[in-house]
């Protein structure tokens, strides 16, 4: 395509070729480019285009009028006239125009919000601004203005939620950037012009509060409850209820100021997402047969859409999972933002459910958003999902669902993404309120089930044997998995007559209790007895003893641990039992089993395995994951003070790292949901010091991705555990997490009762190591109540056990960092009670720390806190040089102009009280610049500041109370 080709859909339909508009003919005519361009490069049949245009009630003669528009929009579009190398291709029975993102403005709107949206996840609200402002430049009116029909209008609004994204972010952004006056402006004509959209809502009511507008935005809250009572008889969402119970408190955390805070130890480095959309399907299966019938049900499925895949009466075994895959696979094409695959494990034999709120920010994380910057609770999840998927195609297949209360939250509600739900449920819920497709599969055709074995033993062999086939086929009971055990297990006996075969499942029926509550149940479990007899001894205990891994999925290692076998012989041991059926490799060395296999083998590990070798082998599983990730955490946290293991069980094999931290925090990551479930079953089965060891190896990689509710669940196992154990150093180190997790969400009061009661607990402990951390956490916790003396003695407890530590250990990098940290909690606590004097001894001690841990950033801080002080001592010198200080570190790294802004303000008002005008002058402009820039509501304060250098009286050079960007050093 000629590159001076361009279109635009985000107001009339038009095209130019260069600088000239193409004339593009009559509105039907614009449907038809409309539609075309709207496929974004996919192909449309005729019949699409007619529903296009004319809806439900075509001409008689449209397919011919479609060709006609199709010949003059190519004459309009090409140079000349010429259609021989046509810029609408004809393709089978349709036409395709593709396009990108340079000629179609539609693509480029979906790129800028996309850098947005990067932006927003690295912290830069001002990118976020001026990628959205680009992204709204591009419409010029109501999206397809002109073009009529139930198409355009629901393409219209499509676009309009893409529209209205946008507009949320950029709004989002600049209340990020303090802009609240303005942002009041936007909000309050975006709310009229959609009032019922609870997203403005809640962005104006928290922009009427920061602006000191508290009654104005319980006023509005009032307004929402009674429009949405009226209209639709309904209550304000979880949000909007929760923002309005914290206003109507005036809950300080909602005065946010800029994001600006610093912590206390280095910011934990996250690998970029890569650019490449996922890609999550798993392997589709090479000898998928029939199933024509629900295949073709699918393909009705619109974009947008939601199928269920259930089994008839709840069978397992029935192929949904591989049924799904197959036709996702096929369809991934028309998905060009990614395909997510997610098992929610509902009837998993193991392992509990996954939780929406786990589901949700696995599928977040895979779509690239930041976990650290990820909200906590599942409705706020599930509205960060659909706002990230709103512009993107995307196909998300969630297999093994329990309910569909598992599920509604995972849908993303997006007009261009599709869901695809397998389950043994038939989850009429989803069908009947959210407008499913419900696709049953049953065991398959006695055809269907001949074509299997055909496919997996060859047309010669079946067609030499019909009645042993027919008889396979019976005592199979037509189920899929079933035939494919069987199948698998001839295939390796190539040399026996399959009349043997079907003699074999007649001798196994019935010796075993049924699985189910079926007959087909029963013969699948003779099936399953029948491999399982054929197995070697070895791979046979390895079959019982995989049961009692608790994740969805093993690696070699853990595998391998929980038979006490070496790592070669054990991935001989995982290939016959991949031969066999009776385990899948889901990636290069992970293994997984179907969970009617694992229930089949939980039983005939109870039945066969004495309750000893049962409790070795959970032994050395979780050794194998409570050592590995202990190793982890040494490579990824090396400041972190690591605890006391005993020695590893004989036969278990640990993960190697190679001394290199991202790949043990890949690993991590990797075997979050195994890690997870194995602290569960430890606690499950009583094995007490792994259950608080596993989660204490846990927390820092639940901590830095905010997920607070996981924290507490894993910190809670811990204290029930240490309390069995009568363990005070472990129940104190659980009380200490679970305090972190209750301040994350907010809950300060029972954080601060839950971390005093963990000091107590350490104060009788020899030693007491862990206390200095924990006077940290109730430093922040005070602070955050404005309990500042409290904050205060906190801070200084750090200080003091973390030198005496220092003392005892003079050198090591992890106490001095330590010190560092607790030095500026000091500082910064005196700093917020006005003793400025005591402030300034404690930045004068943790300067040279931090740059000489190479925090150049806290350093910087840490300078204007002393320009602070120094001014509100009268020493006017001091303060600029310090305020000098802190600007030259800060311009030494990007991405700060907030901090370099603020300082050049303190440091004007510095000037001025000095009785330095034009230094204060230049100062000020400079500052002023950059808040403009940032469209800060401090630009104005600046502003008036320098016209008041003209103006006769005394000066006004106090700095604003308090340092800019601290209150997060304690946390």
């Amino acid at each position: 395509m000629d590159s001076q080709l361009k279109f635009s859909v985000l107001g009339p339909v038009r095209a130019w070729r260069g600088a000239e508009e193409a004339e593009l003919g009559t509105p039907q005519q614009r449907a038809v480019l409309a539609a075309l361009l709207l496929a974004e490069g996919a192909q449309l049949r005729t019949a699409e285009l007619v529903d296009a245009v004319w809806g439900t009630r075509p001409p008689a003669t449209s397919l011919g009028v479609i060709r006609t528009y199709v010949h003059r929009l190519r004459r309009a579009l090409e140079p000349d006239g010429d259609t021989t190398g046509s810029v609408i291709c004809s393709v089978g029975d349709g036409y395709q125009l593709p396009t990108s993102a340079g000629l179609m403005d539609l693509a480029a709107f979906r790129e800028r919000l996309a850098g947005a949206e990067r932006a927003r996840q690295a912290g830069d609200a001002l990118g976020t601004v001026r990628q959205s402002e680009d992204a709204l430049r591009l419409w010029r009116g109501t999206a397809l203005a002109g073009i009529r029909g139930e198409y355009a209008r629901s393409q219209r609004q499509r676009l309009g939620e893409l529209r209205l994204s946008a507009e949320a972010v950029r709004v989002a952004a600049r209340l990020d950037l303090g802009s609240h006056s303005e942002a009041v402006a936007d909000l309050t004509a975006l709310v009229a012009e959609h009032p019922l959209d609870e997203r403005f809502r809640e962005l104006l009511m928290l922009a009427l509060y920061r602006s000191g507008r508290q009654a104005a935005a319980l006023e509005s809250y009032r307004e929402t409850q009674k429009l949405l009572a009226e209209e639709l008889g309904v209550d304000p969402g979880p949000a909007l209820k929760t923002l309005y119970q914290r206003v109507l408190r005036a809950d300080p955390g909602l005065l946010a100021a800029p994001r600006r805070a610093v912590q206390t130890a280095p910011a934990p480095t996250v690998a970029e997402p890569d650019s490449a959309p996922p890609a999550q399907l798993p392997p589709g299966l090479p000898v998928f047969v029939g199933r024509e019938f629900e295949l073709a049900q699918m393909e009705g499925l619109p974009e947008g859409g939601t199928a269920v895949v259930s089994a008839v009466a709840g069978m397992a075994g029935v192929g949904k999972t591989a049924f799904a895959v197959h036709w996702a696979r096929q369809a991934a094409h028309r998905f060009p933002d990614g395909q997510l695959y997610l098992n929610l494990r509902g009837f998993d034999p193991a392992a509990l459910p996954v939780t929406p709120e786990h589901a949700l920010r696995s599928l977040l994380e895979s779509l690239g958003a930041d976990p650290r910057a990820l909200p906590q609770g599942t409705d706020a999840l599930a509205a960060r999902y659909r706002t990230l998927l709103a512009d993107r195609r995307v196909l998300v297949l969630l297999d093994n669902a329990r309910d569909a209360a598992q599920v509604r939250p995972l849908l993303p509600g997006a007009p261009d993404s599709l869901v695809i739900v397998t389950s043994r449920d038939q989850l009429s819920g989803l069908v009947a309120v959210d407008g499913a497709l419900p696709v049953h599969l049953d065991v398959l055709s006695v055809p269907e089930a001949r074509a299997l074995l055909v496919r997996r033993l060859g047309a010669a062999r079946v067609a030499a044997e019909p009645e042993a086939v027919d008889a396979i086929i019976a005592l199979c009971a037509r189920l899929p998995l079933a035939l494919a055990v069987t199948a698998a297990r001839a295939a390796l006996r190539s040399a026996f007559p399959l009349t043997v075969v079907a003699d074999e499942l007649r001798d196994h029926a019935g010796r075993l209790t049924a699985f189910g509550n079926g007959d087909a149940a029963a013969d699948v479990r003779a099936v399953f007895s029948w491999s399982y007899h054929a197995l070697t001894p070895d791979a046979a205990r390895l079959f019982r003893l995989f049961s009692l891994h608790p994740g969805p999925d093993a690696a070699l290692p853990a595998a391998a641990g929980l038979a006490g076998l070496s790592l070669p012989h054990t991935r001989q041991l995982l290939c016959e039992l991949f031969q066999a059926h009776l385990v899948t490799e889901t990636a290069p060395g992970r293994y997984a089993s179907h969970d009617l296999l694992r229930a089949y083998a939980t039983e005939l590990a109870d039945a066969q395995e004495t309750p000893a070798d049962l409790h070795a082998a959970r032994r050395r599983m979780f050794d194998h994951h409570l050592h590995s990730a202990h190793r982890a955490v040494a490579l990824v946290t090396p400041t972190r003070r690591l605890i006391d293991l005993e020695p590893a069980a004989e036969g278990v094999h640990l993960e190697e790292f190679g001394g290199d931290a991202l790949r043990a925090k890949a690993w991590v990551s990797a075997e979050f949901q195994v890690l997870t479930a194995a602290v569960e079953a430890a606690a499950h089965h009583h094995f007490d010091v792994h259950t608080w060891q596993l989660a204490w190896s846990m927390s820092n990689h639940v901590h830095e991705r905010g997920r607070w509710q996981d924290l507490r669940a894993l910190r809670g196992a811990a204290l029930d555990a240490a309390r069995r154990l009568g363990d005070p150093a472990a129940e104190a180190d659980a009380l200490h997490g679970i305090g972190v997790a209750l301040g994350g969400l907010g809950r300060h009061e029972e954080a601060r009762e839950h971390v005093e009661r963990s000091i107590e607990l350490f104060a009788r402990v020899d030693g007491g190591n862990e206390r200095p951390e924990c006077y940290i956490t109730l430093a922040w916790v005070a602070d955050q109540q404005e309990d500042l003396e409290g904050a205060l003695d906190a801070s200084r407890q750090a200080l003091f056990l973390y030198q005496a530590e220092e003392r005892r250990d003079p050198g090591g990098e992890r106490t001095r960092t330590a010190v560092a940290a607790a030095l500026n909690a000091v500082g910064w606590c005196l700093s917020r009670l006005g003793r400025h004097r005591e402030a300034l001894d404690q930045c004068r001690q943790v300067l040279d720390m931090w740059l000489g841990l190479g925090e150049n950033i806290h350093a910087a801080h840490t300078w204007d806190s002393v320009g602070h002080a120094h001014h509100r001592l009268g020493e006017y010198a001091e303060a600029a040089a310090a305020y000098r200080s802190a600007l030259e570190l800060y311009r030494g790294h990007q991405d700060l102009p907030w901090f370099v802004a603020g300082t050049l303000d303190r440091l004007a008002r510095t000037h001025l009280s000095a009785g330095r005008p034009d230094d204060a002058r230049d100062a000020w402009t400079e500052a002023l610049e950059i808040f403009d820039l940032l469209d800060h509501a401090d630009a104005g304060t600046v502003r008036a500041a320098l016209r008041r250098l003209d103006e006769p009286g005394p000066p006004d050079g106090n700095p604003p109370e308090g340092g800019e960007g601290r209150e997060g050093d304690t946390a």
